[in-house]
This record gives structure tokens, C-alpha cells and sequence, in this order.
């Protein structure tokens, strides 16, 4: 082989290997984001006591708090929006049934309280 053509051949080759790494990189870091969005969406929790300041979670156990945050998370608003109570409560001040809901999501609390 020409010496011009080894280093032709040998370039190839480190372009071919830089390539791989960067694949491989995007592939890993696209499974670790996934990984990491399954687990957010296993806590059921997409609005937690900070988004839903009306309401007060501060006398409760860590596991009341989360019993009533997966109700607030999980019951849906009935005002055809679409949205759950902890969402509407927590995006929409515009909703003509917020203060109903939260009177719902004290409900939960005082529910979740109890148990």
C-alpha cells in the first residue's frame, strides 16, 4: 500500500471510531433521559405542595402528603377542561370551578390525615 493511501485508510479509520463513541454517546444519553422520564411519570405527583400553595401540607407525614397529592394528581376537574385538580389549582386561576376544587383538594388532605 501507498503511503498516501495507509493515511487515507488510517484517517478512515479514526473518523469511523469517533463516530461510534458519538453514537454511542447519544444512544446513552437518550436511554439515561428515558430511564429518567419513566420514573417521573411512576410518581403519579406531576404538581406537589409547592404548585398547590392554596392548600396546606405542612402538618402531614411524608406519606399522607403523597397519598393526597396522587388524589389531588388523579381526580379530574369537571369543568370539561380536562385537567386535574391539582393542574387546575395550580396553572388555571381562570377556571370557574378553582375555588370548588380547592375546597376538594383540603378534602384530600383532611382524608389523607386519617389514614
Amino acid at each position: 500500500m501507498k503511503p498516501d493511501a495507509k493515511k487515507q485508510a488510517s484517517a478512515k479509520r479514526r473518523a469511523a471510531r469517533r463516530s461510534s463513541r458519538m453514537v454511542t454517546w447519544i444512544v446513552g444519553l437518550g436511554i439515561a433521559a428515558l430511564v429518567v422520564y419513566g420514573v417521573s411519570q411512576l410518581s403519579n405527583i406531576a404538581y406537589d405542595d409547592e404548585d398547590i400553595a392554596v392548600v396546606d401540607f405542612s402538618d402531614m407525614t411524608a406519606k399522607q402528603k403523597r397519598t393526597a397529592l396522587e388524589a389531588a394528581n388523579t381526580a379530574r376537574c369537571t369543568c370539561g377542561c380536562g385537567l386535574t385538580l391539582a393542574q387546575c389549582v395550580a396553572t388555571d386561576a381562570t377556571c370557574p370551578l378553582r375555588e370548588g376544587n380547592i375546597g376538594k383538594i383540603k378534602g384530600m388532605v383532611a382524608e389523607a390525615k386519617t389514614q
